[in-house]
């Protein structure tokens, strides 16, 4: 029988279902201070002695009697009788009320003569002048930081009660198999509950892994019965969808209550409520980015209800570069990538594939389209909540266009410079509106020769339209990529993937076609339009077609065989005025570096005859001067 979301609660409603159907644990626990950062203090701490206890001298001097030096001056000097020498933080014997920095003081046997009065408790640490015994350090509810630490070993505090949860975490699948060993074909890795374990002891959370149960509902209902008995809060992954072996629903309800199955969220629909033996049972659905987003917007909220301590919150105002659909009746949460470019914020938004983990790696932040919004245009304003420290988006650059293996080592070379790049695949008509409209830093293009580019009638205008400069990359061979010897004579004899219209590499493959003499009707797969050239590669390696165009550099990564026909430049596309930012400077300065030079020599795919060269659109002419030059 087809199982089916008979009902979706909207994301509201599973939030507020969550929040008001379980009593709050109001679990604690003692740990060492030293264990404490990041941690929410559950009772008030107070200071079990002053700081200082008693009277401390806070320069190196004398201690004397305030009233003993009265009318002190430099016509007037005074010799004391009564002092007592004393160093920084040296206690102030009880008589005196004062001490006097041995700078200002002449000694003469033994005696010391001042020219000036001192007032009383003048550098003196007085008795509880920090704090004093019994009084407030910390409230209840505050989280612990660095300083605080320190702060709490001065006044004596070894141990500190925080608030806690007991979690118990379940992973479920035939399909699972444990960190460290290599999945086999249908097999994966069990993720989603190491992810759940990092994210939820980085709020104070006690997690427990139970190991991975196979898709089988008796012994689901066991690990989730013996589960809910010893937890505070269980999470079960996988299980959650409608498949014949999405077991977890059933065993829920056998032996407890199913609150809800399935919330209008994107990613993240299957996600189910339920309640065993008073505590609360959420199912993550399997998929990576789902999992996320049940994770972050449903399990993160209940601990932060708990009083536990709070996720990470920022939020920069971005515009996005590119328009951005969304599912009316749907909460959608989308990976975004996020820069600073001159005085605004842009947001180029990535994958939203529930299986593909690298769009939120490859992102620094989110941003959520609500329910009743059916999207949002280019140039949109919205709200990205970030995932990274907020300075890093200051020291990010963001790219649109083509991407090869070379911007990897460029991005690691970067990095040590302390800059991050964010590259989003786009085709060359989309990478050069994404420079019209400001959007991004630069468009890496792998670009055959001008003539060919005056074919492309779609791409030119926009081009023509700006003031552009190319920092060239690498030069890399573009052919046919297989994994079986292809004749060139033979391209009607197989079966293709083909790049997108208006790319340079569809253009080539059009221009060998031609050169053979054969029309696009002939060739089988010529339709099929993988979206980028690294998509190319990826399809025929794992089997769906025969042959492909791509670089040399992406066969090679993808361990295929390369037949070259034509050589491209593979550059950075910008506006002139990007040459005075000082993160491009710096980029230029790294690709016109030995070291990445060397590194692309190492690999075998690239000439770096012309890399680190900037010029002209219409000509290889080098533009005057050098990156500092430009900007400076």
């Amino acid at each position: 029988m087809v199982k089916r979301y008979l009902s979706l609660v909207s994301f509201d409603e599973a939030l507020g279902l969550l929040k008001s159907s379980f009593d709050i644990p109001g679990r604690t626990e003692t740990v060492p201070v030293t264990r404490a950062l990041g941690r929410v203090i559950a009772t008030p701490v107070y200071a079990r002695y002053s700081v200082p206890e008693v009277n401390l001298a806070a320069m190196d001097g004398i201690a004397v009697k305030s009233r003993d030096t009265l009318g002190a001056s430099d016509q007037c000097p005074v010799t004391l009788d009564d002092v007592a020498r004393v160093n920084t933080g040296n206690i102030l014997p009880p008589e005196f009320d004062a001490v006097i920095m041995i700078e200002d003081t002449w000694e003469t046997g033994g005696r010391f003569q001042i020219r000036k009065s001192a007032a009383p408790w003048q550098h003196v640490r007085p008795a509880g002048e920090d704090i004093r015994e019994g009084r407030l350090v910390l409230p209840k509810g505050h989280v612990i930081r660095a300083f605080d630490i320190g702060a709490l070993a001065t006044y004596g505090i070894a141990d500190i009660e925080v608030t806690s949860a007991q979690v118990g975490i379940i992973p479920t699948g035939s399909e699972l198999v444990p960190l460290g060993v290599r999945p086999q074909p249908g097999q994966v890795v069990e993720s989603n509950t190491l992810m759940t374990q990092v994210l939820l002891e980085s709020m104070g959370a006690t997690c427990m892994r139970l190991p991975i149960v196979r898709d089988d509902p008796v012994l689901i209902e066991e690990a989730l019965g013996h589960a809910a008995e010893t937890n505070d809060l269980v999470i079960i992954s996988a299980g959650s969808s409608a498949g014949t072996r999405d077991f977890t629903a059933g065993a829920i309800s056998a032996i407890g209550e199913l609150i809800f199955h399935g919330v209008a969220v994107k990613p993240g629909k299957p996600m189910m409520l339920g309640k065993i033996h008073g505590t609360p049972v959420i199912g993550l659905p399997g998929y990576p980015l789902a999992a996320q987003t049940v994770l972050r917007e449903f399990a993160v909220p209940l601990l932060e209800y708990w009083g536990l301590a709070p996720f990470p919150n920022y939020s920069v105002r971005a515009r996005l570069a590119t328009p951005l659909s969304s599912d009316i009746g749907f909460d959608e949460f989308i990976p975004v990538s996020v820069g600073r470019i001159n005085d605004k914020y842009w947001g180029i938004a990535r994958s939203r594939g529930a299986v593909v983990q690298m769009a939120t790696v490859r992102s620094n932040g989110y941003t959520h389209i609500p329910a009743r919004v059916e999207g949002y245009d280019a140039e949109h304003e919205l709200d990205v909540f970030l995932t990274t420290d907020p300075a890093n988006i200051e020291r990010t650059l963001i790219f649109s266009g083509a991407i090869d293996p070379v911007l990897e080592e460029l991005g690691n070379l970067a990095h040590d410079q302390g800059l991050f790049i964010h590259t989003a695949s786009a085709g060359n008509t989309s990478a050069i509106l994404a420079l019209k409209r400001n959007s991004c830093h630069a468009a890496p293009m792998s670009l055959p020769a001008f003539s060919i580019i005056r074919e492309c009638k779609t791409l030119v205008p926009y081009l023509e339209s700006m003031d552009l400069v190319f920092v060239n990359i690498a030069t890399q061979e573009q052919g046919i990529v297989s994994a079986k010897e292809i004749r060139p004579d033979a391209l009607d004899a197989v079966c293709w993937v083909n790049s997108r219209r208006d790319t340079p590499t569809r253009l080539l493959f059009d221009a060998l076609l031609a050169s053979h003499h054969l029309p696009p009707s002939r060739i089988r797969g010529y339709e099929n339009e993988a979206a980028t050239p690294g998509a190319v590669a990826a399809a025929v390696r794992a089997g769906q077609a025969d042959a492909g165009i791509c670089s040399e550099g992406l066969a090679t990564s993808h361990g295929l065989l390369f037949l070259p026909v034509a050589q491209e430049q593979y550059e950075l596309v910008m506006r002139r005025e990007m040459l005075s930012d000082p993160r491009i400077v710096t980029l230029i300065e790294l690709v016109q570096s030995p070291a990445f030079k060397v590194h692309l020599d190492w690999s075998g795919a690239y000439s770096t005859a012309l890399t680190g060269r900037i010029r002209n659109l219409s000509s290889d002419t080098i533009e005057p001067g050098t990156p500092s030059s430009c900007n400076r």
